[in-house]
C-alpha cells in the first residue's frame, strides 16, 4: 500500500463537488427526480393496527378516498383479507404536475390473525377513512383465570 500525501485542497474540491450534486438535486424539476409517478405505478397497501382486547381481536385500517362499498372483507377463522379500490376523482395530464405521491388503483391485504376468531360474529364499521373490524375470539382461543388455593 502506497501512501498519499494529504492535500487540504483537494478535501475542499471534494466538498464542493459535493455542495454542486446536492443543490443540483435540490432544483431538478421534480418530474426528472422521479417525485412524479403514474398511478399505474403505484401500490395501494392501506396501514393497519391491530390490537387485542381481551375478549376480542381488532383491525384498523386506514383506507382514505375509499367509499365503504368499494371495500370487501373477507373472513376465516384465523385470516383477514382486506380488498378494495382508491379511484381518482379527476384526471390530471402528466406534464401539469408538480408532485404526485398519492396512490390510486385496487388493493388486497392479508392478515394473519394470532389466534382464531368467531368470524360468524365480526363486526365492521367505517368512519372518516377509518375501517374498524372487530373480531371476536373463540371461547377456546380467550384466556382462562383459573384460582389456586394454598394450603
Amino acid at each position: 500500500m502506497s501512501i498519499v500525501k494529504w492535500s487540504p485542497v483537494k478535501e475542499l474540491e471534494e466538498m464542493r463537488r459535493d455542495m454542486d450534486r446536492l443543490f443540483e438535486d435540490f432544483f431538478t424539476p421534480a418530474r426528472r427526480r422521479g417525485w412524479i409517478r403514474k398511478p399505474e405505478q403505484s401500490v395501494v397497501v392501506p396501514n393497519i393496527e391491530m390490537f387485542d382486547r381481551t375478549d376480542e381481536i381488532v383491525v384498523k385500517a386506514e383506507l382514505p378516498g375509499v367509499t365503504k362499498e368499494d371495500i370487501d372483507l373477507t373472513i376465516t377463522k384465523d385470516s383477514l383479507t382486506l380488498r378494495g379500490e382508491i379511484k381518482k376523482e379527476e384526471e390530471v395530464k402528466e406534464e401539469n404536475y408538480y408532485a404526485c405521491e398519492r396512490s390510486f388503483g385496487s388493493f388486497t391485504r392479508a392478515i394473519a390473525l394470532p389466534v382464531e376468531v368467531d368470524n360468524e360474529k365480526a363486526k365492521a364499521s367505517f368512519k372518516n377513512g377509518v375501517l374498524e373490524i372487530v373480531l371476536p375470539k373463540r371461547e377456546e382461543a380467550r384466556p382462562k383465570e383459573i384460582k389456586i388455593e394454598v394450603s
